[in-house]
């Protein structure tokens, strides 16, 4: 999925704003001023169009996430886990960690 403001396309092909899209346990949404991806794999993102972002993990992915979303366990000592599984020490540090070129 790629979207660029209100334009989203799914591989490579346009989902007009507003159109609701479901294939293969991927669906696009558009509630309100809001763009919004879920997966049947139970990960849900939401996204303004411009800065703001929410991803939303149903409960049965506890403890199985990994990355810029963190480990889903609820204990702050490891909310900041690099790629590499040492725990960064700042927020900047954990974030510029999982770049990517």
């Amino acid at each position: 999925v790629v979207a660029e403001g209100r334009n989203v396309s799914v591989n490579g092909a346009v989902v007009p704003e507003g159109h609701p899209y479901l294939h293969k346990g991927l669906g696009v949404a558009w509630p309100g001023d809001w763009v919004a991806v879920a997966s049947s794999l139970g990960v849900r993102v939401a996204w303004d169009g411009y800065l703001a972002v929410t991803v939303t993990v149903e409960p049965e992915l506890r403890g199985g996430t990994w990355g810029l979303c963190g480990t889903y366990t609820d204990d702050p000592a490891d909310d900041f886990v690099r790629p590499d599984g040492d725990i960064a020490a700042f927020a900047a540090a954990f974030g510029n960690a999982w770049k990517v070129p």
